[in-house]
């Protein structure tokens, strides 16, 4: 074992945790679920079966991470935030056939108490605001907020607006890349 769990963690067989990551109290990693290196994954988590987390996942306090959900690396899931896994839920009916897959790329952020409605896709470095309930894909770079969460905006790999000029150019006032603005996408130059 080399990465670290809190003794009120449960890891269950069969489950693959990565070197260098960290689970935290009363979280429980389930079988078949699979978490990469040098993740964090906060206090009262749960990371159903054939859930796969990549490289450096942070998830905060409070997440359920429900089978169908594949994070890429450096995704920032916020305390709270919601996943689903079925369109049209009931109890007496087991839909587990049904599961939907909803993939967040590459260094996205979803805010806390977001909902992330199932089947969806949220693109390279999107950052999702707080308390946002996403029902469609959104693109890379894209800011999204409300309910049901529209675009406002477009965001830098570091996280900060981007705020493009008349030829279609916007730097990042922290990293003080350039990016690009084409066919309503976004491109790091």
């Amino acid at each position: 074992m080399n990465y670290f769990a809190h003794h009120t963690a449960v890891i269950d067989d069969g489950s693959v945790v990565g070197n260098h990551s960290k689970i935290w109290h009363f979280s429980h990693i389930m079988k078949d679920a699979k978490v990469g290196e040098s993740c964090n994954i906060g206090q009262n988590v749960v990371v159903s079966p054939d859930v796969i987390l990549g490289q450096n996942v942070k998830v905060q306090n409070n997440v359920s991470i429900y089978t169908g959900v594949i994070c890429e690396d450096d995704v920032f899931l916020g305390p709270s935030m919601v996943f689903t896994n079925v369109m049209n839920p009931r109890s007496e009916v087991s839909r587990k056939n049904e599961y939907k897959q909803t993939i967040i790329k590459k260094g996205a952020s979803i805010g806390a108490n977001a909902t992330i409605v199932c089947g969806t896709t949220i693109g390279s470095y999107a950052f999702v605001g707080a308390g946002a309930t996403v029902i469609k894909d959104v693109p890379d770079y894209a800011l999204v907020v409300g309910s049901p969460a529209k675009q406002v905006g477009w965001m830098s790999e570091y996280g900060n607006r981007l705020f493009f000029n008349k030829e279609g150019k916007a730097l990042c006032n922290e990293s003080h890349e350039m990016y690009l603005l084409e066919n309503k996408k976004v491109f790091k130059r």
